[in-house]
Parts: C-alpha cells; sequence; structure tokens
C-alpha cells in the first residue's frame, strides 16, 4: 500500500495507508457510526463531495457485488478507516472493496486513528479536508484546501442526477431468496425527481404500490402541474440528495410552484429540506450532523421510538411549525425529523426509511404516502 496524507482545515496532518484510488482529492470529513453496508454507503449519491469516517473499526470483510449498489456508481470523495480487510469473506462478494473504490475514483485510507478523528469531529464540527498520494508537503497541501470551493458552494446534484427519464421496475430486495421482488400492480402513478436518489428509496415505492418514473432534476415544473391536473400521475416524491439545499434555487422555485398548484409530495432527506425552503423557512447547518444506521427518532402520533438510518448536515428550523405539523423527532438533539404540512397534501422526512440494509422501522412512511395520493 502506498502512503496517503490527510490535512483538515483545522491543521491536523496524518499519513496512512492507501487502498482505493490514488490522486489528490478535496471534501467534507463527515463521519458515519453504521456498523454494516458500507457499500450502500460508498454508493449514495448523498455523500458526494465528502470524505466518509467510518467508526466501526473493520471495513472490507463482506466484499461488494452489483446487487447492494445504491446508485450507478460511488461518488463520495474518499473512505478513511481503521482497518481495511482486502479479502472478503462472504458467499454474495463479487469484488474487494478497494476494486469498486479504484474503479469510481474514490480515494481509500486505513491505518488510521479513527477514533481520534471522530472526537474531533463531534468537538469542532464537520470541516474541509484534503487527501493525496501524490504529495507529503504539508504546506502544499494545506494551499491547495485553501485554494479549493468549499463542499456549500458546489452544485453536485447536477452530476449525480440522472439525465434521462426512466420507470423504475423492482420492488424490495427478497434477502431469503436473494433477489429483488418483481413490482406489484400499481395503485397509483407517481413522478420521482432525482436529486441523487437511492436505488432502495425506489425499491420501496415501488413495494408500497406506486409506478415510479424518474426524472432529471431539471424537470419542467409546470409539465408535471400539467400531468397531474390530466390524472396522468397522482403525485411528485423529492429526492434526498448531495449538498447544500440553500443553493439549489431553480429546484426551490419548481417545488415552489408545486406547492402553489396542490400537487401532493413526499420528500426525503433533501427533499425534506427543499421543501422546508419552499415553503420559506430556510434550512441550518448541523455541527457535525447525522450520519449512521442507530438514529432514534420518536413517533409523535403513536409515542412509539424508531430506530433509523440518516444521512444529513442539515436540518429545517423550528419556525417551519407555524406551516407543519411534526410527526417525528430526533431523540439525540429534539432536532425535527418528519413534517405534515397543514395546507397541502405533503408529508416529509429527514430520516431514511427505505435503509438498506436496514433498519427497516420507517418503511410505513411510504405506504402513508400512496394513501394520500390514491384518487
Amino acid at each position: 500500500m502506498r502512503p496517503v496524507y490527510i490535512y483538515l482545515e483545522n491543521g491536523i496532518f496524518l499519513e496512512g495507508k492507501s487502498f482505493g484510488a490514488e490522486g489528490t482529492a478535496v471534501g467534507e470529513i463527515v463521519f458515519n457510526t453504521s456498523m454494516t453496508g458500507y457499500q450502500e454507503i460508498v454508493t449514495d449519491p448523498s455523500y458526494a463531495g465528502q470524505f466518509v469516517t467510518f467508526t466501526m473499526p473493520e471495513i472490507g470483510n463482506v466484499g461488494c457485488n452489483g446487487e447492494d449498489m445504491e446508485s450507478k456508481a460511488a461518488w463520495c470523495k474518499g473512505i478513511i478507516v481503521r482497518q481495511y480487510q482486502a479479502e472478503p469473506s462472504n458467499f454474495r462478494s463479487e469484488e474487494p472493496l478497494h476494486e469498486l473504490l479504484k474503479r469510481f475514483g474514490v480515494l481509500g485510507i486505513c491505518d488510521i486513528d479513527t477514533r481520534f478523528l471522530t472526537k474531533t469531529l463531534r468537538e469542532e464540527g464537520s470541516m474541509m479536508m484534503i487527501a493525496s498520494t501524490e504529495t507529503s508537503d504539508r504546506e502544499e497541501l494545506a494551499q491547495i484546501l485553501s485554494d479549493a470551493p468549499h463542499i456549500s458552494e458546489i452544485n453536485y446534484i447536477e452530476a449525480v442526477s440522472t439525465k434521462e427519464p426512466y420507470l423504475h421496475e423492482s420492488g424490495t430486495y427478497d434477502a431469503l431468496r436473494y433477489r429483488y421482488n418483481e413490482a406489484p400492480e400499481p395503485k397509483a402513478r407517481i413522478v420521482a425527481i432525482d436529486f441523487g436518489v437511492k436505488r432502495n428509496i425506489l425499491n420501496e415505492l415501488t413495494e408500497a404500490g406506486m409506478q415510479v418514473e424518474v426524472v432529471p432534476n431539471d424537470v419542467d415544473a409546470e409539465a408535471l402541474i400539467e400531468r397531474y391536473r390530466k390524472g396522468d400521475i397522482d403525485g411528485v416524491f423529492l429526492s434526498n440528495g448531495p449538498g447544500d439545499p440553500l443553493i439549489l434555487k431553480e429546484e426551490q422555485a419548481k417545488i415552489r410552484r408545486l406547492i402553489e398548484a396542490k400537487v401532493p409530495m413526499f420528500g426525503i432527506c433533501l427533499g425534506h429540506q427543499l421543501l422546508s425552503i419552499a415553503h420559506g423557512y430556510e434550512t441550518y447547518k448541523l455541527k457535525f450532523g447525522h450520519h449512521g444506521g442507530n438514529h432514534p427518532v420518536k413517533n409523535m402520533a403513536t409515542g412509539a421510538v424508531e430506530i433509523t438510518a440518516q444521512n444529513h448536515n442539515y436540518n429545517v428550523p423550528e419556525a417551519i411549525t407555524e406551516v407543519a405539523e411534526v410527526t417525528h423527532v430526533n431523540l439525540f438533539d429534539d432536532t425535527i425529523e418528519g413534517l405534515r404540512y397543514k395546507e397541502s397534501p405533503i408529508l416529509s422526512v429527514q430520516h431514511h426509511p427505505e435503509a438498506s440494509p436496514g433498519p427497516h422501522e420507517s418503511r410505513y412512511v411510504f405506504t402513508r404516502f400512496l394513501q394520500m395520493i390514491v384518487r
């Protein structure tokens, strides 16, 4: 393994070993507390522009395969792990993780004290960093990082969104038969606007009974409104995605128009945030975000606590309660996790009810959306 050098914007300089792609990359560093699902995390478009530090100390054990891809590529800038296992042991494995990283140009960094990095991020917050297999010069790395744009200034949606519309035709994965379910007979038809959608979100929408047409982020809002009024579609889904929602001015304007036209909508993660902004309530950035598969969320209607998967650095403000009812709350920090709008047929969640490989305690939200849009 070649040496790889890390420089954080707070001045921390570290040396590790490289097991992925080679080169130099700049991005935002976050930490993820999930104990499983590293391939799903690496291929989640919402991580575009970020380095993911895994708190799970050993990564690579189960390898990678085509069925567990959440999108067509790996989008993060790199991953940072304590110990990398280059020889996976799993009957579903088709290739080791380092091969997938190299294919998509993602840096893999191991032999790093990830506990130290995680504690640093908890204390100081998420920050920008640079990693390189090409130079070990601290001053050079610091200069490249200083000259690079901040993640909040970059629109990654244009890179991760589909370029052409398509129908999604599979349901959820059947772990007993090792295959995806066929799409059931649809009870409603929706359009999913792709800001970086995860494959399993589409699977869950389909499994719940919806025919899902995925469209690019630059879709025309007036065309969607016309299709809804004609009965061609029953609602619109707003997907997850990367980056700061406040810079997505065109997407905000389109969603605002859909709200005005009373088109039923459901948003997850970035979609949830964009709905808040479109209603006039700007999002704010969390100190180090929520990234992991073990976050407790309280269902305010039932009082039940659901263990959820999460991946976001931004959150909707408390003032949103002026126009929406809070349906879910994060029990780590009492931030808002779900909303039902008072004057519009719209619901949204900040967490990921579709989580693959899990948990699945919140997947009922997809059925609630179906019940809302069936005409």
